[in-house]
């Protein structure tokens, strides 16, 4: 009797906590709920947003572009971008199909399916919940599949050759390397100055002295005064210095 009655208080328990959790769940589900008067107004900006886009030329764009940069409204001036990059390719607005409002957890949110000349198009804008700017804004045009692989062949391409022309030119310096080398040693070869002619060695004679030698002193006297004919006693010898070869040769 004790387990069958724990038993049904186990029982009750669970069928208390299952109700607490539905009551909750239901309790986050009305707040979550978008008001009548709230989807009325995301409704009417989303369309008016779009239309007024649309109706832009290229120049008040431009324009408008450049006032949300300058008062730093990024959501805006990328909503703008983007709309600019799309516009070509979607053309002309033809109608609003469906507008889907929803809750962030900033703000609100509208998605709007909307068809043009060229495609169809879906947009997503948000904006803050006190309703007075916008968080966010894109386009996303319904390209085929077709158009999805031929822009990303062309961007493949395009990142592939940006790549391989960086390279190029990258051996390109590399390789006038060489050349640059070479033309700053001419350049500093001719700028630099000339070195003074060293003056070549000045080789003194070596006169050597051989009055000391008094045996030769005698002998080349005597030489002396017999080819001259006069006495010995009247020559005085006081250096004797020796001829170079070549006098001698020529001699």
């Amino acid at each position: 009797m004790k387990h069958f009655m724990k038993r049904i208080s186990a029982a009750l328990c669970l069928v208390l906590t299952l109700f607490v959790l539905t009551a909750c769940g239901s309790t986050d589900s009305a707040q979550e709920t978008i008001s009548p008067e709230d989807q009325i107004f995301l409704s009417q900006m989303a369309e008016s947003t779009l239309r007024t886009l649309d109706a832009m030329t290229d120049e008040e764009l431009a324009l408008t572009l450049e006032s949300a940069e300058k008062s730093k409204d990024t959501a805006l001036s990328a909503g703008v971008s983007s709309w600019m990059g799309v516009k070509e390719d979607v053309g002309a607005l033809v109608s609003i199909d469906a507008i889907t409002p929803s809750l962030t957890d900033d703000g609100y949110a509208a998605d709007i399916e909307a068809t043009f000349e060229k495609r169809g198009m879906t947009c997503h804008i948000e904006i803050d919940e006190a309703k007075s700017g916008y968080t966010a804004m894109s386009f996303s045009p319904d390209y085929t599949v077709g158009e999805k692989l031929t822009k990303a062949a062309l961007n493949t391409l395009m990142g592939m050759g940006t790549v391989f022309v960086v390279l190029i030119f990258i051996s390109f310096l590399i390789g006038c390397f060489r050349y640059i080398h070479e033309w700053e040693e001419k350049r500093n070869a001719k700028t630099a100055p000339e070195p003074a002619p060293v003056p070549a060695p000045v080789v003194e004679e070596e006169e050597e002295e051989l009055a000391d030698d008094l045996e030769l002193v005698a002998v080349i006297t005597a030489a002396i005064a017999a080819s001259e004919d006069t006495p010995a006693d009247g020559l005085v010898v006081r250096s004797i210095k020796r001829a170079p070869v070549s006098k001698w040769k020529r001699s």
